[in-house]
């Protein structure tokens, strides 16, 4: 996920609950920190091989730059490193 580092993605978001309720973490969190909570979630019980937050400015994302808020787990390196090994795992089972 590729998410614009700007004020209105990484200030806390107010929550309407009007059909259920939304899980405690994510109250008071911004939606960078949502995305990042989703995203461990969805790892950890295995909905999800990988995955990885990236964010960047409107002015650098053009130009390459970004930041990994949640490197140590949810970062770009981790992704592609499992990306490479589905792609040659697929690429020997198909020879």
């Amino acid at each position: 996920m590729l998410l614009e580092d700007c004020p209105r993605s990484t200030a806390p978001v107010r929550v309407d609950e009007p059909h259920f309720n939304v899980f405690p973490e994510f109250r008071g969190a911004s939606y960078a920190k949502r995305y990042e909570l989703l995203f461990r979630r969805l790892v950890r019980e295995k909905l999800f091989d990988s995955a990885t937050l990236l964010m960047a400015t409107e002015q650098q994302g053009p130009k390459g730059g970004y930041t990994e808020p949640a490197a140590s787990d949810l970062g770009i390196t981790q992704f592609l490193a499992g990306l490479v090994a589905h792609a040659m795992a697929y690429q020997a089972a198909i020879r």
